[in-house]
């Protein structure tokens, strides 16, 4: 099989691509941590594109600090955008299919309707303003590539909301959870699957994709299926966004349509709660 590079292999949902490429015995697929291929770095992106040649980039690094990045303006820009449009012309100059992740918060989240992949994108903080110019970047830079938006993702890897809640489950009596903020738990290792399943069906349908698992949450469910599943006797409290500041505002509704993927690979997508139960067994075990 041909070779495949992760830039950003040593994160969440990196670790996680190491895991479905051990499952599917894939030996060809290399893991670029920054310190090895940092992507804002067109040197170090050059060194790593003549040693493996790779015929698929998948994009896993990012600035995903939501709120630190509307002081951290141009490090979150430096990433997220200039770094992936660097990807992007190597990948062009050598015909390599680019798959890059991206993310529910290019949309302003006002709809009640699922996001579909061409709804009018307008992101309401700086790191869903920088990851859309890295999208725009992509398509003015090379012809051959999966922009996959996805959401909450979460594993058994690195820091998310799930391993969170389990150490806050563990240490309190009582949490408050954001009610009033829908979207979908994605867990990381079905997103990885399906950008291999991707891969392994050789596709050339390039293009916008929309990738989360299937159903509807708030962060306030999402919170109560963790304790639930966890069996975590924690007292849990519905609160409004209004009541939880943050630096950077968060889209209100960010559910994604997701049939335009279903269609192109033939796949069902697990439900939430499914995907978050096999997740919450895994970390408990370990």
């Amino acid at each position: 099989m041909k070779n495949i590079v992760i830039f950003g292999g040593s994160g969440q949902l990196g670790s996680c691509f190491k895991q479905v490429a051990e499952n599917e015995g894939i030996t060809t697929m290399h893991f670029l941590s920054s310190a090895e291929g940092d992507i804002a770095d067109v040197e170090s992106l050059k060194s790593a594109f003549q040693k493996y040649e790779p015929a698929y980039i998948i994009n896993c690094a990012a600035y995903t600090a939501v709120d630190k990045a509307e002081d951290e303006t141009e490090l979150a820009a430096k990433i997220n955008t200039t770094g992936v449009e660097n990807l992007a012309k190597l990948a062009a100059e050598y015909g390599s299919t680019l798959i890059h992740i991206s993310t529910d918060f290019v949309f302003e989240g006002n709809s009640p309707l699922p996001l579909k992949e061409d709804d009018e994108t307008k992101p309401v903080n700086v790191y869903g303003q920088t990851k859309l110019d890295g999208e725009k970047a992509i398509q003015a830079n090379t012809d051959k590539y999966f922009i996959l938006r996805t959401s909450w993702l979460y594993s058994e890897y690195g820091n998310n909301f799930a391993k969170t809640m389990l150490k806050l489950g563990s240490e309190r009596d009582e949490l408050k959870i954001i009610a009033d903020q829908v979207g979908t738990p994605t867990y990381a290792i079905d997103l990885a699957f399906t950008v291999v399943q991707l891969i392994l069906t050789e596709s050339t349908a390039y293009g916008i994709y929309h990738y989360s698992n299937e159903g509807v949450a708030s962060w306030y469910d999402f919170a109560k299926a963790i304790f639930t599943l966890a069996e975590t006797p924690v007292k849990t409290l519905p609160i409004p966004t209004s009541e939880y500041k943050t630096k950077a505002t968060r889209p209100a509704y960010s559910v994604m349509d997701k049939s335009k993927i279903k269609a192109a690979l033939g796949i069902e997508i697990p439900y939430w709660r499914d995907s978050l139960h096999i997740c919450i067994n895994r970390l408990l075990n370990n």
